[in-house]
């Protein structure tokens, strides 16, 4: 089942999309108090989700795709996480910085950290560019959506605690203009690749949550990504450093996981940090990750005024 979240006329509601089609769940609901949001129909759980499976069949209540325009299916999750270097080749392009290192899976860790939920935004919408910086860069990811609580659950556990799937493509800046004239100290790389992910806007999501029932072997989707038409990644989930289960299961250890929260898996190869073939104002991004569909999003026109925040201090 597709599950989306839909603009029409000012309002904004869940639905589930069904080939051009939208079905509006509210207008559907049987009973009162229908679910208002996609994370509400994860948080009320499975027998939500079988209710809202019945109503495919009530097609008096679709809509044209055509006349509505498709969101990110959570529109502010509570938690986002995301990989750094969960692809070997990703990270031996980047140059193994920060201390990354292609190590087999057996003798290394996932390397999450957390954005805020700002940097969402859906399909067709502009990637609005930072003051702060000169190099956008794209990253098509694999993003897991969770459907229930969880907390040190093992990785055998962790299927069970996955809502569905869709794509990000974890947009980054890859240099800081507030660097310039800047006192050198340690951990400011780390720091600066951290804060290039931070911008609003900077995690397209979208265009429907899958839900997991509907793939077979997440560790078996191709992906790719184009600009402008011309291909830059392309890969394949089996390989992943660390499967979606563990890294699930791996979060969860460090903290609750609870529904609607959303986990981008990494990256392949093939990002213009490695090309220096950087994205261009206006530039068309094309994430397509097999049966999760294509996400397509521009980026926005370079800021005129840039960032420094030490420029008045001379």
């Amino acid at each position: 089942m597709k599950l989306v979240t839909f603009s029409q006329t000012g309002s904004i509601r869940p639905g589930i999309l069904i080939d051009h089609c939208v079905i509006d769940i509210a207008s559907t609901w049987s009973t009162s108090n229908p679910p208002r949001s996609v994370k509400e129909i994860l948080k009320c759980g499975p027998s939500c989700l079988s209710i809202i499976a019945e109503l495919i069949e009530s097609a008096e209540a679709s809509i044209p795709l055509s006349s509505v325009k498709l969101l990110a299916p959570i529109q502010r999750p509570g938690k986002i996480l995301a990989l750094a270097g969960n692809y070997a080749k990703h990270i031996i392009e980047a140059g193994l910085k920060l201390g990354l290192s292609n190590s087999p899976r057996m003798t290394t860790v996932p390397r999450p950290f957390l954005m805020p939920p700002t940097v969402i935004i859906g399909p067709g919408d502009e990637i609005p560019w930072p003051a702060y910086s000169k190099t956008i860069d794209y990253e098509i990811e694999l993003a897991v959506v969770i459907g229930k609580n969880a907390k040190r659950i093992s990785a055998a556990e962790a299927p069970g605690v996955i809502a569905g799937y869709t794509i990000a493509n974890d947009i980054s800046a890859r240099t800081v203009t507030f660097k310039k004239d800047r006192a050198e100290r340690p951990w400011d790389e780390f720091y600066d690749w951290l804060n290039g992910k931070w911008a609003d806007g900077f995690c397209p999501m979208g265009p429907y949550l899958l839900t997991a029932d509907e793939i077979p072997n997440v560790q078996d989707l191709d992906l790719t990504l184009t600009v402008n038409g011309k291909e830059r990644q392309k890969a394949n989930t089996s390989q992943m450093i660390h499967s979606v289960a563990e890294i699930v299961s791996f979060l969860s250890h460090l903290m609750t996981l609870e529904p609607g929260d959303v986990i981008a898996t990494g990256t392949p190869s093939g990002v213009g940090l490695a090309t220096g073939q950087y994205l261009e104002a206006g530039d068309r991004i094309d994430a397509t990750i097999q049966s999760l569909g294509t996400l397509t999003n521009t980026l926005g026109p370079k800021t005129e005024e840039l960032y420094q925040p030490l420029a008045g201090d001379k």
